[in-house]
């Protein structure tokens, strides 16, 4: 899938042919990342609608075997629906640095190997751009969120994007994953540095969330 880079905020959608009466009661979240968890119940909060991890159920992570964030998200979410028998929400998101080619993209998760964590991942990514002048550090965070409901063929989609720079060194303690070394020029703050509010504000998930979530309301 190709990204556009002209603005720090991208979000698409792609409409389905779901309908629904009323929105379900419960839906699956098919996550087992704590911080991704956090996020997603506070940007969905207001659909009132009963958000539970997949873990509830006894559920696994899929194998996210795609080579798209769309792919993966999809993935997630119908492994969780066949699981449960329940709707499920899933996402796929990853950092794409331009200077690397547009990696580590959907391995950013695992960039370090199948036992990385976020520093490992970190320490791989500045080694990687060792050397490469501020000016060519430009980066972007994109995030597919996607809806599955059992028995119905198309799924909701929606897209967002947000785009920085890589710093050199880690800067704040908040987030999770690569927010520490990802600069917002906006707001002068790595991600790591943002509040909740302000970093849903801005953030792809938060982007993508927020169309998704339209999208259900308009349902």
């Amino acid at each position: 899938m190709v990204f556009a880079k002209s603005s720090p905020h991208k979000t698409t959608c792609w409409p389905g042919s779901l309908v629904l009466s009323k929105l379900p009661d419960k839906i699956v979240m098919a996550s087992g990342n704590a911080g991704k968890l956090r996020e997603i119940a506070r940007i969905l909060g207001d659909l009132n609608i009963n958000i539970v991890p997949q873990s509830d159920f006894g559920v696994e992570d899929a194998d996210e075997t795609g080579t798209t964030f769309v792919e993966n998200a999809l993935i997630k979410a119908r492994h969780a629906v066949a699981a449960t028998g329940l709707p499920a929400i899933a996402d796929d998101s990853g950092l794409a640095v331009d200077a690397l080619g547009g990696r580590p993209g959907v391995y950013s998760s695992r960039y370090s190997g199948p036992d990385a964590t976020d520093q490992t991942n970190i320490d791989k990514l500045l080694a990687e751009l060792d050397g490469v002048p501020d000016a060519e550090r430009a980066a972007a965070f994109h995030c597919v969120s996607c809806l599955v409901m059992p028995g119905v063929q198309e799924p909701i989609v929606a897209q967002g994007e947000w785009r920085g720079s890589i710093l050199k060194a880690k800067r704040g303690d908040g987030g999770f994953g690569y927010d520490p070394v990802f600069f917002d020029a906006e707001t002068g703050k790595t991600a790591a540095e943002l509040g909740d509010e302000e970093k849903n504000a801005r953030s792809h998930r938060g982007q993508a969330l927020k169309e998704l979530a339209r999208q259900l309301h308009a349902l």
